[in-house]
């Protein structure tokens, strides 16, 4: 296992980053956002609280929620417009100095695509560098369902996606970056893993990650230093 200084060196010499999006680059849960502006906010955040527990598959508790919650195409961007996700403090200055250096960087997430793709454009990183959940919706706009066959509609689907980009563009170093179990379940095949409590602390993750942190400024000051 890597030390800290170690693993501060892989996150300096990374050739990607993989940012989580709900609770990391953005302040808030997607899907809780999106439930509370179809008006089943209270159902689906006790949904979320069991799924937490690890009692049940991601992919099982999104499919659950979705089905209480069952937003239509013109409700997903009702969203989007009138609540647009907020960024968390710092995000913006640490994707662009990982730009300037040269860094691919990616957001790899457990929420929806069209919301995750609207943070993207802001950070100025290439929706072909998302990786979420696909919402579906009939003809007239309704709620159709998800696409089952992305890797992040899965329990180890980060892993998966960080596992393809290694193959896909030969990297050598991959750092993730999140708040949540499954981000540090996706180092290996990741090379490092580094905790993020800005926005919400999950006990577990800051237990068990060696690095741990509650502002992007930390991980800025660490690159200013090389």
């Amino acid at each position: 296992m890597a030390s800290l200084m170690e693993m501060k060196e892989i996150f300096r010499s990374a050739d990607a980053v993989c940012f989580d999006v709900d609770s990391t680059v953005i302040r808030e849960e997607g899907i809780d956002e999106l439930a509370k502006f179809c008006g089943v906010g209270d159902a689906v955040a006790e949904m979320t609280r069991r799924a937490m527990g690890g009692t049940v598959t991601f992919k099982a508790a999104l499919t659950a929620r979705l089905g209480l919650i069952r937003p239509s195409y013109e409700q997903v961007q009702k969203l989007i417009s009138d609540n647009p996700p907020q960024l968390t403090p710092g995000i913006r200055e640490l994707v662009s100095r990982l730009h300037q250096r040269g860094v691919q960087v990616f957001l790899v997430s457990g929420g929806f695509q069209s919301i995750v793709e609207h943070v993207a454009l802001q950070l100025n990183i290439p929706t072909a560098n998302v990786f979420a959940n696909r919402l579906k919706f009939y003809f007239n706009g309704e709620y159709a369902g998800f696409d089952e066959t992305q890797p992040t509609a899965e329990s180890g689907g980060k892993g998966k996606v960080i596992t393809h980009l290694k193959e896909q563009f030969h990297f050598k170093k991959v750092v993730m970056i999140g708040d949540g179990a499954t981000d540090m379940e996706a180092c290996p095949p990741g090379d490092c893993f580094i905790g993020f409590g800005g926005n919400v602390i999950r006990k577990q993750v800051k237990e068990k990650a060696k690095w741990y942190i509650t502002h992007f400024d930390e991980l800025l000051k660490e690159l200013e230093e090389r």
